[in-house]
């Protein structure tokens, strides 16, 4: 099963979309995104709110490994970009719906345009998994009538 022509043409096209400028751009931000995410409650200035400098160092970490998944195992994470995109629209609102006073003004600047950077990363990685499932599909169809039009004496 390991040799199977679909098999090895599905890890190829994988390969090639991880390894386009755009799919290591969005890798790359991605991770940026999530350390600043986990760390930002340091870097901005708002440690002292714990619970949302907690919240933000755990959806940062997550937000980070998301990524990071993206670009090593693809094949196996790509259906996991809506995730990301999750965490992002969690970020932006977290500030308001965290228990206790925890939406000064640093921390809702903060989290707003890092969960909004987040949210437009995971998107675009979504959608990127989204065209390589139909461009996957639409060779996939090819790929079988191919096989199916190799063997001779077969009708079609």
């Amino acid at each position: 099963m390991e040799r199977h022509p679909d098999i090895m043409e599905m890890r190829a096209r994988y390969e090639r979309a991880t390894t386009t400028p755009r799919a290591q751009a969005i890798q790359a931000l991605g991770l940026i995104t999530g350390l600043y995410l986990a760390l930002s409650a340091w870097i901005a200035g708002f440690s002292g709110l714990t619970g949302l400098a907690i919240c933000n160092l755990v959806t940062g970490i997550a937000f980070a490994l998301l990524m990071a998944g993206f670009g090593s195992a693809y094949e196996r994470t790509h259906g996991m970009a809506w995730a990301a995109a999750l965490i992002g629209l969690w970020t932006i609102i977290a500030p308001w719906v965290m228990a206790g006073h925890v939406n000064t003004t640093r921390s809702i600047i903060s989290n707003v345009i890092v969960g909004a950077v987040a949210l437009l990363l995971g998107l675009a990685a979504a959608a990127m998994a989204g065209r390589e499932r139909r461009t996957g599909a639409r060779s996939g169809r090819l790929g079988s009538m191919r096989h199916r039009t190799a063997e001779p004496g077969t009708r079609v």
